[in-house]
This record gives structure tokens, C-alpha cells and sequence, in this order.
């Protein structure tokens, strides 16, 4: 996303409105975790430091640590060391990083579906299956990782399942650990923050705007709650399928081309709580 270079002046109370709202969840989570507003502040120190090097160019040029420090409000002695610091930040989980693109070929190429397009269950060895087989599956995306050990993974995050006849069950149709704070966590980050800088974009002017857009409802009682997450569900499947199977096509016409340095996030979300007078949130 390009950022402006321009810092404004004026700060609007309905964006520091939404910021407060945006954050508690957020804070709720973290204190869950023991994570007290010192610890935070002192990671979104570090972030502030980091977009403000990254996004606001001056002449063309990157900004120096004095202008890092006039624009992010972070000491000029502490900008250079964060600085270094972003630079040894460690990578995602292995696990998620070749997960995520395992899930979306099983989930998008035609040799790993059935007829409704929804992942077959797959005989967990070559020998078993042959080219229709996670062995092979997994072979597809990386030959670097042994298919064995992605499947005992998996089967501790609860990603997918074996039945009685060896085979190798998808439970989403998206990498969604069931357990795991690690691989959970890397999700958090990524799929909140790819929202979150599509909301931004929009906000400030950015072309063409991103699609952003949510249904909402209230008043309803739980079963109706529990209908309306059945179908979003469904559907949401039945989309992510869909944008799966055109990104695989299009990923492999683009092979070779040096302009396919592009990523792009589709996602969906579902979200219901008790809004009673005596359970309401400030909102």
C-alpha cells in the first residue's frame, strides 16, 4: 500500500473514535495473555519506528532517523536501535508458511477435488494414491519438507484427521489450527492487519479502493444468531473456493513474468455477541 508523505496536522476525533473501539479486543486479548500496556507500548514503540522508516518517503528518499523521530514521536536515541531490531525480526512458523499454500492447492486443484469441488480425502502415502495423494500433495508445493512430517503437524494442530482406511482428512477449507498459539497467532497478525491496511487505504484516498464491506444486523435471538452463522459459513466456503481455484490459475499463467511480484488477501469473518443493556459495551 502506498502511504502519503504528508503527515496531517489535524486528527479527526471519529478515526481516534474508531482507533479506541479497534482496541479492545485487542486489549482484552493481550491482557489475557499477561501482556500489560508497558509490554505493549513498548512493542507498538518499535512499530511506529518501523512504518514511519518504511511508508513516509521525503524526496524520494527514505527517512533519516531524526525525521523517523519527528514523525513517529520516538526518541532519536531509540530509533536507531529499533531500527536494527526490525531487521532480526524472525520469520513466520514453518509450519504456516508452507501450510497455508498446501491448503490452497488441496482446496484449488482440480487432481484434489471431487465433483462439488470440495477436498477429497487423500490416501496419506504415493503408494497408495499415487499423484492423488498427500505424499504428493505436499511434494507439489515443497520437496524440502517430508510430506510425514507436515501430516504429524497437522494432525497436533487438528488440521486435518486419519480414518480407518489411512486417509487424509481436510477439517477447513482454509489453514485454521485448531490448536497451536504460534501458528494461530501468525493468522491473527496476518489476516487482521491485511483488513486493517484495506480499511486504511480507503480512509486515506487511496485507488481504487479495496473491497471493505460487512452485513450487520441486531436484535436477533440465538437460534436466528446461530441460522445466519450456519449460512455465512457456507457461503464463505463456497467463495474462498472460488477465488482459490482462479489464484492457482492465474498464479501458474503468471509464472516467468517479471511483474508477478504481487500478493493478494481474501477474507471473511463472522462475528455475533450478547448486546443487552446490562452486557453492552461502550461502542
Amino acid at each position: 500500500m502506498d502511504m502519503p508523505a504528508r503527515v496531517s496536522l489535524i486528527v479527526p476525533p471519529a478515526l481516534m473514535q474508531a482507533v479506541q473501539r479497534l482496541l479492545r479486543p485487542l486489549a482484552r486479548l493481550l491482557m489475557a495473555y499477561g501482556v500489560n500496556y508497558v509490554a505493549f507500548s513498548n512493542l507498538a514503540k518499535g512499530v511506529f519506528v518501523e512504518v514511519a522508516a518504511r511508508d513516509f518517503h521525503f524526496d524520494g528518499n527514505l527517512a533519516t532517523d531524526s525525521q523517523v523521530n519527528l514523525i513517529s514521536g520516538v526518541h532519536r536515541r531509540e530509533v536507531k536501535r529499533l531500527r536494527e531490531e526490525i531487521l532480526r525480526q524472525a520469520p513466520p512458523p514453518a509450519v504456516v508458511s508452507l501450510g497455508a499454500q498446501v491448503v490452497s492447492r488441496w482446496c484449488a486443484d482440480h487432481a484434489f477435488l471431487d465433483h462439488q469441488h470440495r477436498p477429497l480425502p487423500l490416501p496419506r502415502q504415493a503408494s497408495q494414491g499415487g499423484d492423488v495423494s498427500f505424499e504428493r500433495l505436499v511434494e507439489s508445493v515443497s520437496k524440502d519438507i517430508r510430506a510425514r512430517a507436515v501430516l504429524d503437524e497437522w494432525l497436533r494442530l487438528g488440521v486435518v484427521t486419519l480414518d480407518a482406511e489411512d486417509r487424509v482428512h481436510l477439517v477447513e477449507h482454509a489453514f485454521i489450527p485448531a490448536r497451536g498459539v504460534e501458528e494461530k497467532s501468525f493468522y491473527l497478525g496476518k489476516n487482521i492487519g491485511d483488513h486493517l491496511a484495506a480499511a486504511a487505504h480507503n480512509l486515506l484516498d487511496g485507488q481504487p479502493p479495496f473491497l471493505e464491506r460487512s452485513a450487520y444486523c441486531d436484535g436477533l435471538s440465538p437460534e436466528s444468531v446461530e441460522k445466519l452463522r450456519l449460512l455465512a459459513r457456507e457461503r464463505a466456503v463456497n467463495a474462498m473456493q472460488e477465488i482459490n481455484l482462479r489464484a492457482l490459475e492465474l498464479q501458474e499463467a503468471d509464472q516467468g513474468r517479471a511483474d508477478a511480484s504481487q500478493r493478494m488477501t481474501f477474507g471473511v469473518y463472522y462475528y455475533a455477541e450478547d448486546v443487552s443493556p446490562e452486557r453492552k459495551e461502550a461502542r
